[in-house]
């Protein structure tokens, strides 16, 4: 099956270079579309050697701009890795060191887990005086938008609290509320057409 457009399109945003001068040629700036897919694998794309999915649009894109194959994940869970996106700090540096939400501490016991070493509280939230990318992107002349899953902290450190010019359906969720068919329970997402596809509809926004 064609995947025209990736399913899981979890967090992404669209840095557009608008910075012009009076009188003088505008600065030819690449645009910057970053998409990050939680639990997306090494292999799980066309370009990357996939022989189950077909991502021709990924593949394009991939083709037209640059791959880079030497990434690192901070984390196994998506707060913590896109907190150090963000950021570009090591968890232990930024402080979101689980999933937020996640149980801590002897809290973790009531998931019925056993562990000696219970998970440390963490970070829930990035905080304010973090100066995080798209902050930097702004202070350079680009425009700034943000769709998908955020999860990174609750109303008050919203995708447009920390660079975002504009941000669809970015907040403290972790999970589509009200599934990933409309009508959803989203603060910062519309409801427009009764059964459309989330990741449909995150794709066409953005």
């Amino acid at each position: 099956m064609k995947i025209k457009i990736l399913g899981l399109v979890i967090i992404c945003f669209l840095i557009i270079s608008c910075q012009q001068q009076e009188g003088k040629t505008p600065a030819q700036r690449p645009n910057v579309l970053f998409i990050l897919v939680d639990d997306l694998g090494l292999n799980d794309l066309g370009f990357t050697g996939s022989e189950i999915y077909e991502t021709p649009n990924i593949d394009k894109l991939a083709s037209q701009g640059m791959s880079f194959t030497q990434g690192y994940a901070a984390s196994r869970v998506c707060s913590p890795s896109r907190a150090s996106i963000f950021t570009g700090k090591f968890t232990a540096r930024h402080g979101i060191t689980d999933w937020i939400g996640a149980k801590s501490g002897t809290q973790w016991r009531s998931k019925n887990r056993h562990d000696r070493l219970l998970p440390a509280k963490y970070i829930n939230k990035i905080q304010d005086d973090d100066y995080i990318l798209p902050e930097v992107m702004r202070a350079s002349g680009y425009k700034t938008f943000f769709a998908g899953k955020w999860h990174l902290g609750p109303e008050g450190s919203y995708p447009e609290d920390h660079g975002f010019e504009k941000n669809v359906g970015g907040w403290e969720s972790g999970a589509p509320k009200g599934g990933y068919f409309s009508p959803w329970i989203n603060p910062n997402l519309e409801n427009e057409q009764e059964g459309e596809n989330l990741s449909m509809r995150l794709a066409r926004e953005t």
